[in-house]
């Protein structure tokens, strides 16, 4: 995937742009882009290190370029749950409508028209 058109810095290896972290290298076709929302997880280059191609200077640098440009969201988890009703199918109440074209196909049906 090309590179998003909002750079904001740019690495080596690594560059920091409007979607997120991004791998420089267009023949790794976006597999290792890391969204903006997801910058503050941890271990986002544990995965990566093991990778022979991996600069792991070059991503803490864009790392943290990335914190500091998009700021952390806040947690779901600090939010209170919001209680769910207990789901009983049975006591959906069912509804029955007939639709009819007094036996014409409704393609061929007049189409509704708003004169002047």
């Amino acid at each position: 995937m090309a590179l998003h058109r909002d750079i904001f810095w740019i690495g080596r290896q690594w560059a920091v742009t409007g979607s997120g972290i991004q791998a420089v290298d267009q023949r790794l076709e976006g597999a290792f882009d890391i969204d903006r929302a997801t910058v503050w997880d941890d271990g986002l280059g544990e995965s990566l290190r093991h990778q022979p191609w991996f600069n792991a200077a070059d991503f803490d640098k864009a790392l943290d370029v990335a914190r500091a440009r998009f700021p952390a969201l806040p947690r779901a988890e600090s939010a209170t749950p919001v209680p769910t009703p207990a789901s009983d199918v049975s006591a959906i109440p069912t509804v029955s409508l007939k639709l009819g074209t007094r036996g014409k196909l409704a393609r061929f049906l007049p189409q509704w028209r708003i004169r002047p």
